[in-house]
C-alpha cells in the first residue's frame, strides 16, 4: 500500500501559500512527516500481552497467595538462575520423568494444573497427571523451548515449547504456551498448558469433563509420597 506524505502547513483563511511565495516573503515553512519507525513495546506492554491478551479466556486469574517479605531486588543473573531452576523441573515432567524430589522442591501442595484434558487441584490430582504420562507414552521429547516472559510481579514465567509424544500407536508433536505462576518461595502454585496457545475448553460440559479426569486418574495411578 503506497504511503502518502502529509501535505505542508494547512491553508489559512482559504488561501494556500506556495513554497516560492513563502520564501520570497521571508517566512519559514515547515513540513510534517509521519514517522515510519515501529513503536517499541514497553516491558509493561509485553507482560500485558503475554499475561492477558494472549490468554484471553484461559481463566488465568490474579493470584491471592502472599509473597514472602524478602527483598525482591536481584541481579539479572540471579533471576535467570531462578527461572532456569523452575523450568528444568518442569521440563523433566513434560519428558515423562516425574520424581518425588521435583514435587517437593518445585510445587506447592495446593497447586493447580490445567491443560485441555484436565483441571487438577492439589497434590493428589496434579501429581497423578504427571505420573500417568510414562504409562501413556514411551517417549516424550522437548524439541524446542523459549521463555516469553519472566517477571517478579506477578511472579510468573511464560514460555512456549514444542513437545513430541510417542508410543506404539502415535507420534505427535504438540506446540503449546505454558504459564507457570509461583509463590514467594518460587514454588509452583499454578501451571496452565495451552495447546497451540488456545484458551482452555470450558463450554458444552468440557469444564466438567476436565474436572472428572483429574478426580478419576488418581484412582488408577500410584503417586509416591513426598
Amino acid at each position: 500500500m503506497p504511503i502518502h506524505s502529509p501535505s505542508a502547513s494547512s491553508p489559512t483563511n482559504g488561501h494556500h501559500r506556495s513554497p516560492s511565495s513563502a520564501s520570497s516573503s521571508g517566512e519559514p515553512t515547515q513540513t510534517h512527516h509521519h514517522s515510519l519507525l515501529p513503536t517499541v513495546p514497553t516491558p509493561a506492554l509485553v507482560e500485558s500481552v503475554a499475561g492477558a491478551a494472549h490468554y484471553s479466556g484461559s481463566n488465568v486469574e490474579p493470584l491471592k497467595h502472599r509473597h514472602s517479605s524478602h527483598d525482591r531486588t536481584e541481579s539479572h543473573e540471579a533471576n535467570q538462575k531462578r527461572v532456569d531452576a523452575v523450568l528444568a523441573d518442569v521440563r523433566e515432567l513434560f519428558e515423562c520423568r516425574p520424581t518425588p524430589e521435583i514435587f517437593a522442591r518445585s510445587w506447592h501442595k495446593d497447586a493447580v494444573f490445567e491443560d485441555p484434558l484436565a483441571h487438577a487441584r492439589g497434590f493428589r490430582e496434579y501429581a497423578a497427571q504427571w505420573y500417568a504420562m510414562p504409562s501413556l507414552f514411551s517417549k516424550s521429547d522437548t524439541l524446542s523451548s523459549r521463555v516469553m516472559s519472566a517477571t517478579r510481579v506477578p511472579n510468573r514465567i511464560v514460555f512456549s515449547q514444542s513437545q513430541r509424544y510417542q508410543n506404539r500407536f502415535m507420534n505427535k508433536t504438540v506446540d503449546s504456551v505454558v504459564t507457570v505462576d509461583l509463590d514467594g518461595d518460587d514454588k509452583i502454585i499454578r501451571l496452565v498448558d495451552q495447546w497451540d496457545g488456545k484458551a482452555l475448553p470450558a463450554r458444552w460440559g468440557a469444564g466438567f469433563l476436565r474436572r472428572m479426569n483429574a478426580r478419576v486418574v488418581p484412582l488408577f495411578v500410584k503417586v509416591p509420597k513426598v
